[in-house]
C-alpha cells in the first residue's frame, strides 16, 4: 500500500486511539534516544532519528539489484496528484528473503517496536530528474480510504528509510518544517515519527524527495502501524 500524496490537515479519531499511539511514540524515541549510535536530528517539532552504517556495503548491493529485478512505475492513492508527483520506481520487497527479513528485524530491533505492527518493505528507485513532492506519512481520517486502512492495521505511527548508496547530488529527504535536508549516505538509515507527543498526527513532518540531479538514488522504506499490520485480503 502506497502513501497518500497530498498533504491533508490531520482530523484526529478519538482521544483512546491518541493515547495507545503516543505510548508507542514514547517507547520508541525513548529507545532510540538511548542508543548511542543513534543520532537526533535538530531541535524542533519533527522527532527524526538518524543511524549511519545500519547497512553494509554487500547488503546495499544486494539490496539495489533486487529492486532492479522487481521494479515498477511508483502508485499513488486515487485521487490525489497526478504522476508528475512521484516519479520513482518501486516494489514490494520478499518478507521472505533472509536479507530483507535480516533487515527488517534489525530495524524493529533498533527502535523496539512491535514487530507485527510493521508492513511489507518496500524498495524505491530514483533516476536523475525523478522526486516525490512534498507529502506526509500518516493517513487523513477524513478521506475515503482511512476505513480500509483502518482495518489494515490503522495508522502509520513511524517510518523507517534505509539508504542503499550514496547519491552524486540531489536525492536529499527534505523535512519542509523542520528546516533541513538529509543527504543519501549507503547505509544510513533515518526514523520518524510521523505523530505529535499526544498521539495525533503531525502536519509538521511534512517532507519529500527531492529531485536526483545525478546518478540515481535507492531506499528502502518500513512504515509501523498502530496496530499489527494486516495484509491486503
Amino acid at each position: 500500500m502506497f502513501r497518500k500524496s497530498a498533504p491533508v490537515p490531520p482530523v484526529d479519531d478519538g482521544d483512546k486511539a491518541s493515547s495507545h499511539r503516543a505510548k508507542i511514540g514514547k517507547k520508541v524515541g525513548a529507545k532510540l534516544a538511548r542508543n548511542p549510535m543513534v543520532s537526533r536530528i535538530g531541535t524542533g517539532p519533527v522527532e527524526l532519528y538518524m543511524r549511519d552504517g545500519f547497512a553494509d556495503a554487500e547488503e546495499c548491493e544486494a539490496l539495489r539489484n533486487m529492486i532492479d529485478d522487481g521494479a515498477r512505475p511508483s502508485a499513488l492513492f486515487s485521487g490525489t496528484e497526478g504522476p508528475e508527483y512521484r516519479t520513482s520506481y518501486s516494489c514490494h520487497m520478499n518478507p521472505d528473503d533472509p536479507l530483507v527479513r535480516g533487515i527488517s528485524d534489525r530495524v524493529v530491533a533498533l527502535m523496539g517496536i512491535d514487530g507485527t505492527h510493521g508492513e511489507t518493505i518496500q524498495g524505491q528507485r530514483y533516476a536523475q530528474g525523478q522526486e516525490y513532492k512534498p507529502h506526509c506519512d500518516y493517513f487523513p481520517v477524513n478521506d475515503s480510504y482511512w476505513p480500509h486502512m483502518r482495518k489494515q492495521g490503522g495508522q502509520r505511527c513511524w517510518t523507517a528509510m534505509l539508504y542503499l548508496n550514496t547519491v552524486p547530488a540531489g536525492g536529499e529527504t527534505w523535512f519542509l518544517h523542520g528546516g533541513f535536508m538529509i543527504p543519501p549516505v549507503e547505509g544510513r538509515l533515518i526514523v520518524w515519527n510521523n505523530l505529535l507527543a499526544d498521539g495525533s498526527p503531525s502536519m509538521e513532518t511534512l517532507h519529500a524527495a527531492q529531485p536526483v540531479e545525478a546518478g540515481t538514488k535507492y531506499v528502502l522504506t518500513k512504515w509501523f502501524r498502530e496496530r499489527p499490520w494486516v495484509t491486503e485480503e
